[in-house]
């Protein structure tokens, strides 16, 4: 009898907690005190946790999860936002995920708050298949308020990018966006580029590939962009850039796994940073694609570990697509007296056009068998022996 009281007194006590610190703005007001004046009744038993198990396949910890955010009686709500979400081309499969991350958009009164929200994205030149990957993506933008967020965030990104699309392209590429802050981060990291001399386009380029890597405490993005320039870097040349993201993107500790990788095929800690100032990028790939293109090209191919230092844009190549292929070849085109030696740049740096002009097309009254014999080291090296990892 004690405890039941005391349950009862500690029930009134939140209760009183929420209605003093929540205002009539917040919109899961009502489902958290739903939540907290259910707690003295079994779930598992509501028709709320039966619904979510029979209508989206929850288990049922998932929908006893999620009831704890929802209570309603009849399922005329929750059929009416299904049902928009079906109409507007989400998969049960998407449906389900969906509502386990924004339970409350079951209770929407789905034509006033979320079809204005899609047509809003739909105006500014997003296809429907594409909506839908980007909410299924983060579904928290549906639960955002038009006006209040998702506007003016988008609005936001037009000031940065300056057009439509390419504020669509970033938002495609981390629909995250609408989650963060930025009045608060974005725009005073575009100040810091924008103070160290940083080119409007390469802002706009970079930002529009690396969106979230502007997104942080423009503190510490301050201090990436002093330490970037610091070791040398023009902000005039794309370069900048790119290495400040890359210490953005790459914790301290992968940075030190990578050196000690390259380190091991001979490379000094002076030649690594070198490297890296002509292509950052060396501290983004993996050290199993590090591994893979250093024991391919220095024991397979023949070429020294420290000229790979010196071009150093080999590891940002696909390894079994462009690496592997055009390797093999090479070295048919070397054991048939055809060329004599091969640049790593001329190599793996042309485009795939431009390659089978100089080295297929090229030799082709010699060896007419070269088209085949190149498409067959393709397939070789997509087909599962030459793996990065």
């Amino acid at each position: 009898m004690f405890n039941r009281h005391s349950k009862d007194i500690s029930i009134l006590h939140r209760l009183s907690y929420i209605v003093m610190n929540n205002s009539s703005s917040n919109p899961s007001f009502f489902l958290r005190v739903r939540c907290i004046s259910k707690t003295c009744s079994d779930p598992s038993q509501s028709f709320t946790v039966s619904y979510l198990k029979e209508k989206l396949g929850f288990s049922p910890e998932s929908a006893m999860a999620a009831g704890r955010y929802l209570f309603f009686k009849t399922p005329d709500k929750p059929d009416s936002a299904i049902a928009f979400l079906e109409k507007h081309g989400f998969s049960k499969t998407q449906i389900k995920k969906i509502i386990a991350i924004q339970p409350g958009l079951l209770y929407s009164n789905a034509e006033k708050t979320l079809l204005p929200k899609l047509e809003f994205f739909l105006s500014k030149g997003v296809s429907s298949p594409e909506l839908t990957k980007i909410l299924f993506c983060n579904p928290k933008i549906l639960a955002c308020s038009l006006e209040k967020n998702i506007v003016p965030c988008f609005n936001q990104l037009i000031n940065v990018l300056q057009s439509d699309s390419k504020a669509m392209t970033a938002i495609k590429r981390y629909p995250f966006l609408f989650s963060r802050k930025l009045d608060a981060y974005l725009s005073p990291n575009i100040s810091i580029l924008r103070d160290n001399g940083v080119p409007e386009s390469n802002i706009i380029s970079m930002f529009n590939y690396h969106p979230i890597s502007f997104v942080v405490n423009p503190d510490q993005f301050k201090e990436i962009v002093k330490k970037v320039k610091e070791m040398g870097f023009n902000p005039l040349v794309l370069k900048f850039i790119l290495a400040v993201i890359v210490f953005r993107k790459v914790s301290k500790p992968a940075m030190e796994r990578k050196f000690d990788v390259y380190k091991k095929w001979g490379w000094s800690e002076l030649e690594i940073w070198e490297a890296f100032r002509r292509y950052p990028n060396v501290m983004e790939t993996s050290e199993e694609k590090i591994v893979a293109i250093m024991d391919f090209l220095v024991n397979k191919m023949g070429f020294q570990s420290l000229l790979i230092a010196n071009q150093p844009s080999v590891f940002g190549r696909s390894f079994e697509k462009r690496i592997v292929p055009r390797g093999l070849f090479a070295q048919d085109l070397l054991s048939k007296g055809l060329i004599k030696n091969l640049g790593l740049s001329t190599l793996f740096d042309t485009s795939e056009k431009v390659f089978v002009q100089m080295f297929v097309n090229k030799y082709e009254c010699k060896a007419p068998e070269l088209l085949l014999l190149y498409k067959e080291k393709q397939d070789l090296a997509t087909g599962g022996k030459y793996r990065s990892g």
